[in-house]
């Protein structure tokens, strides 16, 4: 009886150390990568959505806080289900040489297909779990209306845990397969659309239009809970976050009477760096520094070129962070960040 009862303590704690840390299991017939930290869901990547592009979701924080908004992969009562293109975390751009690769997903109008883009996951390059970190690289093609293949990404994720934050390191590749434009554009590039918690209190909500004119309404949301707030590296707040600059953005809000933050970090080596902040109070939240004079009416149009065999690498961090740092923190965040990726 011993021996038995010594053989299940033995195998309980096997399955529980085989569960400790960062674990990046793919399950390719499901067209999805799951990443779980000491066996609970941290993320899963996945390219069978009606999506047009790979995406990160569910986003979950430490204590098990889902920091990202459901729909439309898997609809809340109670969330804004605006923007059916906002799903989870993605990287993509509004548009290169006139095709639109952000705002594609199966809303799209027929008619409409022939003007937008697809990216398409190709392939798993590695995988690799670890005590407290885990990686996933993998590459996709991005595809035009007229079904031209004109960018080969590679991606490196990198999942991070510690004491009261997770990471995600996203490290993005593009190498032109023939000569390509990304034209000055507000619609980019690494997006996250945000839980409600985490929208703004002052967002009532309007039509918003991307470059191309196609409005998009945004209903007022009376759900009560709204409370996030953007701070900005160079010190806007709120709603003054949105067209601004600066190498690290927060968006703090509170559920159940705890502070939760999402922050993404800039790279001193990303092209024109330090990025502008696409932050919205309705619920997205995105680094975009490929548009410029779209945010500063003052600034030239930026129409970022790569000739066809030419590569560009833009690299961010993304912390789930348990409570809600100040500019202190991030700053030291963004400078161990910066002497990373050389």
């Amino acid at each position: 009886m011993r021996k038995a009862l010594l053989g299940c303590a033995v195998a309980v704690m096997g399955m529980q150390m085989m569960a400790q840390g960062v674990k990046v299991v793919p399950d390719e017939a499901r067209k999805r990568v799951d990443v779980t930290v000491d066996g609970a869901p941290f993320t899963s990547y996945l390219w069978g959505t009606a999506q047009k592009k790979p995406v990160l979701y569910p986003l979950i924080a430490p204590g098990g806080v889902e920091v990202s908004r459901g729909y439309p992969l898997a609809p809340r009562e109670g969330e804004r289900t605006d923007h059916p293109h906002h799903a989870g975390m993605w990287f993509s751009y509004g548009n290169v040489d006139n095709f639109d690769f952000w705002n594609n997903s199966d809303a799209i109008k027929v008619e409409d297909r022939g003007k937008m883009g697809t990216i398409h996951h190709q392939k798993i390059v590695s995988t690799k779990s670890g005590r407290d970190r885990g990686e996933l690289t993998v590459e996709s093609v991005w595809t035009n209306g007229a079904g031209e293949d004109v960018l080969a990404q590679t991606t490196l994720y990198v999942f991070g845990t510690k004491a009261g934050e997770r990471s995600i390191d996203e490290v993005v590749t593009l190498k032109a397969l023939r000569k390509v434009v990304f034209h000055d554009d507000k619609e980019g590039m690494l997006g996250i659309r945000v839980a409600h918690f985490l929208e703004s209190a002052n967002e009532k909500g309007g039509t918003f239009t991307d470059a191309s004119g196609r409005p998009t309404p945004v209903q007022t949301n009376n759900v009560p809970g709204a409370t996030g707030v953007y701070l900005t590296s160079e010190g806007k707040q709120g709603d003054a976050a949105w067209a601004t600059r600066g190498r690290w953005c927060l968006l703090t809000g509170t559920t159940g009477g705890h502070a939760m933050t999402i922050a993404i970090l800039d790279h001193p080596k990303n092209p024109n760096y330090p990025t502008f902040w696409h932050a919205r109070g309705y619920g997205l939240f995105a680094a975009n520094p490929l548009g410029q004079h779209i945010f500063d009416p003052k600034a030239p149009e930026l129409d970022f070129m790569l000739e066809k065999g030419q590569s560009a690498t833009f690299r961010h961090r993304v912390l789930l962070i348990d409570g809600a740092p100040g500019a202190a923190d991030l700053n030291r965040d963004a400078d161990a960040f910066a002497a990373e990726y050389r």
